[in-house]
């Protein structure tokens, strides 16, 4: 009997497998997005070698240089800032520097929601009580001043950053795994393995936790550009990283004042910027729908 459930239990898997990844590439929007997102990890990743320029070396004999008149050496193909900076360089540091904020605050913001949302959902009473009354108040204040008020109290910094866009996100996966631990309190499996006398962590970590992975990595995947946007937008109002490092909102800040003579400044870092976040929507949408089974593609 127990070779055949074996049997049984592969082949479910097997068959599941191979549908989710029948959905996965029968998806356009996961395919370029993530094409396209792959992409801008590289960029990320090798800065240092696609920058034909430092980021931060200015050049007044080049300011506000126009795009596709680069110099002789391959410099300014973007064209040049305020202060003769090459702004294809800048973009591409600025990559690196949008990208790992993201990234880190949604892992930041991603532990904190759901090891809150586990409590809560778990033990319910007092200890669900208080999680989620926290989470009301914040849900009350707009993210973005909540920032501005976190950032101005801590200091602008890299640091400071992640940590205030992690404590900024952590709501909505708290309040989403709740719920999904809330259904799955009563499940047969839970009961099981209390009866069988595993302790509250063991069941959090092991029955639990492996069942909120799916819409917590969906979470994470949609989240990931409303990060970036509000890193963006924090860097525009000089509260970011601290200049001079490179960032996409800080870039568009320092150019909104000479659209009228250089339209390049301020465009270009915001196209990659809409771009990118565009992506990243395109690709946790098709995500949701590849491991929502309710949803077909």
């Amino acid at each position: 009997m127990s070779a055949a459930t074996a049997m049984i239990d592969g082949a479910g898997k097997s068959a599941s497998t191979t549908t989710f990844r029948g959905r996965f590439f029968r998806s356009r929007r996961i395919i370029f997005a993530g094409l396209y997102l792959a992409l801008m990890l590289l960029v990320a990743i090798f800065a240092e070698a696609l920058s034909p320029a430092d980021p931060i070396e200015n050049y007044l004999d080049y300011r506000l240089r126009p795009p596709l008149n680069p110099t002789a050496d391959g410099r300014y193909l973007l064209g040049g800032d305020a202060l003769g900076r090459d702004i294809l360089s800048r973009a591409i540091w600025g990559t690196r520097i949008s990208l790992a904020i993201g990234i880190a605050a949604v892992l930041a913001a991603g532990t904190v929601g759901v090891t809150l949302g586990l409590l809560a959902g778990y033990y319910g009473g007092r200890t669900d009580e208080a999680i989620m009354r926290t989470a009301d108040v914040q849900l009350a204040i707009p993210t973005i001043l909540l920032a501005i008020a976190l950032i101005g109290v801590l200091g602008p910094s890299l640091r400071n950053l992640i940590l205030v866009l992690g404590i900024s996100g952590w709501v909505i996966y708290a309040r989403t795994v709740r719920g999904v631990v809330l259904s799955l309190g009563g499940s047969q499996f839970v009961e099981a393995a209390r009866a069988l006398g595993a302790s509250d962590l063991r069941i959090i970590a092991i029955h639990i936790l492996r069942n909120v992975w799916t819409p917590a990595i969906v979470i994470a995947s949609q989240q990931m550009g409303a990060m970036i946007i509000l890193e963006s937008s924090l860097s525009f109002l000089g509260l970011g990283v601290p200049p001079p490092t490179p960032t996409w909102g800080g870039m568009i800040a320092e150019g909104r004042n000479y659209l009228s003579v250089a339209w390049h400044a301020t465009t270009l870092p915001g196209l990659i910027l809409v771009s990118t976040v565009l992506g990243v929507n395109f690709f946790g949408d098709g995500l949701r729908d590849v491991l929502d089974p309710r949803l077909r593609l």
